[in-house]
């Protein structure tokens, strides 16, 4: 019976380690897309800066040896030609400016004697063309500029980066000072940006393998910091799942070990306290059980002498004075529900000392209603509806004393008359009992199986002991099953016993089955009301509407 809830605390707690090491992952995870972005950003950072460092360093040395050359070249050779240079000469000239040391193309446009604009180009007619310099170039070329003290000359040398084709040029211009040809010049930037480009595919490079020193470095620290925080996640599992004794090894003085000292005083106070509790538990149950064993030595004496006031009583004779006659019925009445109350107390102790023991017999469960019915003379108030030959595995004492308890629950608090169901399913069987009475406050629905529940503090005594659908339910428990309370929809409160069918096995020679559970030998019939299973007095539920004992 125990050991399917067995398994699924082993399967529920199992489950919160597998999400507990989720978490665990997802928190070295995190630290690890910490670490990489913060490696990724410083070294995107760092690239892209010297990077940019770097480009403009290339394209202003390249740029500026170029620009000055050209210059130079205008200076010295277009500043040589007439004012009204030839076609001829101004071809054999830009092939001259081309043959610098920077080796860049030259267009040379100028107006003959006729007026006409003419070209002379480094590269003849598939070279360097007026159509490859920027329109935006040539205007700012052609621009005169006023003379003034910050300005000594009205033509600029102007230059712009452009791409033609997939490849980089630098293109300049200006005239000639005092009258001649306007020069232009282009010169391919290619090899400086396949430098370029190498330089950024090292900074690649370099920023993969950051990042991938980071995620490293990220795994190490994680690995130091989380494994505390794993071991002091396994401890509190288990301190959860009651080793109290669970203490964590601290070494270092950082907070993790200060949160390791903490979790250590935490777990000794309270494994200090739960043994307190349960000495004090223990020490409880000793008490109530032994009060319950001594008060049956003076108890039965007195069951004893009240029975035979009883016959007494009843007797004809009229030998008790009909003064004490009522005092007498009394004491009759509160010795039976004393006697009641002592062995309910002894029942309740078996199952909180977990000394309580199933003896399984195969029931027929319809005959075994029957009987308990019958043997407390309640046919004429009971309506069973249950068909015969279905078995189960059980044990007929406390069935009979689950049965007694509802049934004689709904008859003492409810309506009649009472009814009671059974159906069978393939691994258990439905008992369903009934009343017509007004139904059970919802305020009280949680509280119906507490042991000595009270629905009315003004109502704190009745007949019963306030323990019998709490043993009930307790007896349901170590078969496997379950007791639920309810309000049917048509009136009435519906009591809903709910029992594991089992499998019939065969005992070895001790009479034992496979697991341990003493059996009986099946004799076919029902079995006889136990002592926890007396009728009336013994089964008060607070079922009434208004006060549960």
């Amino acid at each position: 019976m125990t050991q399917p809830q067995g398994g699924l605390r082993g399967w529920s707690a199992a489950r919160r380690g597998r999400l507990s090491r989720l978490r665990l992952t997802s928190l070295r995870l995190r630290l690890v897309v910490v670490f990489g972005a913060v490696a990724l950003t410083a070294a995107v950072s760092a690239s892209g800066i010297a990077y940019w460092l770097n480009r403009e360093a290339v394209l202003t040395r390249t740029q500026g040896a170029v620009l000055r050359d050209f210059e130079q070249e205008m200076q010295n050779r277009a500043g040589s030609l007439p004012e009204h240079p030839s076609q001829d000469e101004l071809q054999h000239t830009a092939g001259q400016m081309a043959n610098s040391s920077q080796r860049f193309s030259v267009l040379l446009v100028g107006e003959d004697a006729d007026g006409k604009t003419v070209f002379g180009n480094s590269g003849g007619l598939n070279g360097f063309a007026l159509e490859d310099v920027p329109e935006s170039l040539r205007t700012a070329v052609n621009r005169q500029q006023d003379v003034t003290d910050g300005n000594k000359s009205p033509y600029h040398l102007y230059w712009q980066r452009v791409v033609t084709h997939g490849t980089p040029y630098l293109v300049a211009g200006t005239k000639v000072i005092g009258g001649g040809p306007t020069g232009y010049m282009r010169k391919s930037l290619e090899p400086e940006a396949k430098d370029l480009n190498s330089l950024a595919w090292s900074l690649g490079i370099a920023t993969g393998l950051a990042l991938i020193g980071a995620a490293l470095l990220a795994q190490a620290a994680g690995t130091t910091v989380l494994k505390p925080v794993h071991r002091l996640g396994v401890a509190a599992r288990e301190l959860g799942e009651g080793r109290f004794d669970t203490r964590l090894q601290v070494s270092g003085t950082d907070e993790l070990a200060d949160l390791s000292r903490t979790f250590n005083r935490a777990a000794e106070s309270l494994e200090k306290r739960v043994a307190d509790m349960a000495a004090r538990d223990d020490a409880s149950r000793r008490f109530v059980a032994d009060m319950s064993h001594e008060l049956r030595t003076p108890l039965t004496a007195i069951t004893a002498v009240t029975e035979v006031l009883e016959e007494e009583l009843d007797a004809e004779s009229g030998s008790i004075d009909p003064m004490i006659e009522p005092a007498v019925r009394l004491v009759v009445s509160e010795t039976r529900r004393l006697n009641n109350l002592v062995e309910n107390l002894m029942e309740v102790t078996r199952f909180d000392a977990g000394t309580a023991r199933l003896v399984l017999d195969d029931v027929d469960v319809a005959d075994q209603i029957t009987h308990c019915i019958d043997a407390r003379a309640w046919l004429d108030a009971v309506d069973l509806d249950a068909e015969r030959g279905i078995h189960a595995l059980l044990d007929p004492r406390r069935l009979d004393v689950i049965l007694a308890n509802l049934i004689g629950n709904a008859l003492k608090h409810g309506g009649s008359p009472v009814r009671v169901s059974v159906s069978a399913a393939d691994d258990a069987v439905v008992i369903s009992v009934r009343d017509h009475g007004p139904g059970i406050p919802e305020e009280v629905l949680p509280h119906v199986f507490d042991r000595f529940y009270k629905a009315s503090a003004s109502r704190p005594r009745s007949e019963g002991s306030g323990l019998g659908l709490s043993i009930a339910l307790e007896n349901a428990h170590i078969h496997g099953g379950e007791i639920t309370a309810a309000n049917s929809p048509e009136g009435g409160a519906v009591f809903t016993l709910r029992l594991p069918r089992g499998v019939l096995e065969e005992p070895d020679q001790d009479g034992e089955e496979a697991d341990g559970t003493v059996r009986s030998v099946p004799s076919g019939r029902p079995a006889q009301p136990g002592p926890s299973a007396q009728p009336v007095q013994s089964v008060q539920s607070g079922k009434d509407k208004g006060e549960v004992s």
